[in-house]
């Protein structure tokens, strides 16, 4: 295997990647600076004014979407493990259809700020709002934590700092720059930030994607023909008996391993639709046909970027080879930049790696404003206040909570450090299908449910899935976990989606049919003609 040393040696000019970095942080923080004139207003702070068309919020939506973990880790993934990398890519995007067809329209029409407006509009809402806002913070810190264990990874390789430490640091600035953002720029310049990000990520994937081609005539068959030869050349122990394109390197050595690829694609496919800061996007635009404009770009932007990352996956195997990657300070995360190296030298590598960093910088952003202003709006204006809350204190509220959060997240960064991100995204959208969903499509679709039945499901399906991830292998028990040395490990599966999901939605029909039906009924045929119609949401909707 290719050491550490030598490999540091070759990967590009650390002061060349910080320079392109500092240049992509002064330009949008301008742009923040900028786009923030007006931010006096909770509805300008949380939602941008509503101001955004709808490709601009689905440009927006791809940015927000497209994480550390769809760029670095999908095609780390397939570098590796070929198909089963890809699975990652699939369950992503299809994920976007459930939300698409289930939640977007009408959680637009329904709510006002966060996810918890539309689950508590027809229920009881101070525990409603409660148990909503502690879901949302609580997969908005998983999904920060996966960005922040990219940041770490990403630098590692780039400026060539291997000590944990040095990695600590990283990930610290990449905090702090993050609180900026929110704290600035509030949801009109995160969503800028997010834009620039999109195009800048989806433009680099793509150059890169024909540079790959035209190495091989255009051929894709070239493409996988050389990955599997680099593969089957391996020296890295497990590797060489990989075959590229047949399933089960990563999830089909055992029966274990391939009910794990289930829970794993459960999770994926409906947690998009449970994710807070992705549905809190469809309140930055203003009538509900933006809304599913927004998702319509969003697909056909996702979409792209995903095939792009198999071509980017079998590429990196095909060129630079599994040794190098797994061998490299980032490990599988390392594919994507080590491709940009050998394609185009210094310069793409720092232009790629640029763009990677600003990838987890515009997510990170989201994140925080998403679960600061849920803080803000759910729990301090309506559990913890009995006085009406002004717009000007919640802001203020929720800039502070944003602080806080900056912090957690660094801390749990550096424990999270070294993690594959697209692993660790998966647990977020585990928690998110589990404690979120259930209870959005029985709000949207079910006019029985009630306050009881809410609650059970949020709770249950999020206790169930963080019980299980601790007593997992993610956390103890096997050598990749987050805690190497311990073991107390007795549930099987790194991905608790297949018990945990189905448990919020019976949690949720058993809480609801043994609770007397005490809602009001006129509050809740409301919120069907609402939802379905867009009466007395923000603005009209041209038909």
């Amino acid at each position: 295997m290719t050491t550490l040393l030598a490999q540091t040696e070759t990967i590009g000019n650390p002061v060349a990647n910080i320079g392109i970095f500092s240049l992509f942080v002064v330009v949008t923080m301008i742009v923040v600076i900028r786009a923030s004139k007006r931010n006096a207003t909770a509805d300008e702070f949380f939602t941008g004014g509503r101001g955004f068309s709808g490709p601009q919020n689905g440009i927006a939506i791809a940015g927000d979407y497209l994480s550390a973990a769809s760029f670095l880790g999908i095609a780390g993934a397939i570098a590796v493990y070929g198909y089963d990398g890809f699975l990652y890519s699939i369950g992503f995007l299809v994920a976007w259809l459930v939300a698409l067809l289930l939640v977007a329209e009408l959680l637009r029409n329904t709510g006002r700020f966060t996810m918890a407006d539309v689950l508590s509009f027809r229920l009881k809402q101070r525990p409603v709002r409660l148990a909503a806002a502690t879901n949302t913070l609580t997969v908005s810190l998983f999904y920060l934590l996966a960005q922040m264990a990219g940041a770490g990874g990403l630098v590692a390789l780039l400026l060539d700092i291997n000590s944990r430490t040095g990695q600590s640091v990283v990930i610290a600035v990449v905090g702090v720059l993050m609180i900026v953002y929110v704290l600035v720029g509030g949801m009109k310049g995160t969503t800028w930030v997010q834009i620039i990000k999109a195009v800048l990520l989806i433009a680099g994937a793509g150059f890169m994607t024909v540079m790959v081609l035209a190495k091989f005539g255009m051929n894709f068959s070239e493409i996988l023909g050389s990955a599997q030869s680099a593969i089957s050349g391996s020296t890295t122990t497990g590797v060489a008996g990989r075959d590229v394109l047949a399933p089960g390197a990563q999830y089909g050595g055992s029966l274990t391993s391939q009910i794990n690829f289930i829970s794993l694609a459960i999770a994926l496919v409906l947690g998009t639709a449970g994710l807070p800061h992705v549905l809190m996007r469809f309140y930055t635009v203003p009538t509900a046909k933006e809304a599913r404009r927004s998702v319509v770009w969003a697909i056909a932007l996702i979409g792209a970027f995903y095939l792009f990352t198999l071509v980017l996956g079998y590429g990196a195997a095909a060129l630079v080879g599994p040794d190098r990657i797994l061998g490299a300070a980032g490990g599988v995360n390392s594919a994507a930049p080590l491709l940009a190296f050998e394609l185009g030298g210094v310069v793409l590598l720092g232009v790629i790696s640029a763009v990677a960093f600003a990838t987890i910088l515009a997510v990170v952003a989201g994140l925080t404003i998403t679960a600061s202003a849920s803080f803000a709006h759910d729990i301090y204006a309506s559990v913890m206040k009995s006085h009406k809350v002004t717009e000007a204190e919640q802001v203020r509220v929720s800039r502070i909570t944003a602080v806080v959060l900056g912090v957690l997240a660094i801390g749990l960064g550096i424990l999270a450090n070294g993690q594959n991100i697209a692993f660790l995204v998966a647990l977020a959208f585990a928690v998110a299908a589990a404690a979120n969903l259930p209870t959005i499509i029985y709000s949207l679709y079910w006019r029985r449910f009630n306050t009881r039945g809410a609650l059970w499901s949020m709770y249950g399906g999020l206790i169930s899935t963080i019980v299980l991830i601790v007593f997992s292998p993610a956390v103890s028990g096997s050598k990749t976990a987050m805690i190497p040395g311990a073991d107390f490990a007795w549930f099987p599966l790194a991905n608790p989606g297949i018990v945990s999901i189905p448990l919020a939605f019976i949690l949720g029909i058993v809480g609801t049919l043994t609770s007397p039906d005490d809602e009001d009924p006129k509050v809740a045929a409301e919120m069907e003609v609402r939802s379905l119609t867009g009466i007395g949401a923000e603005k009209a909707v041209a038909h």
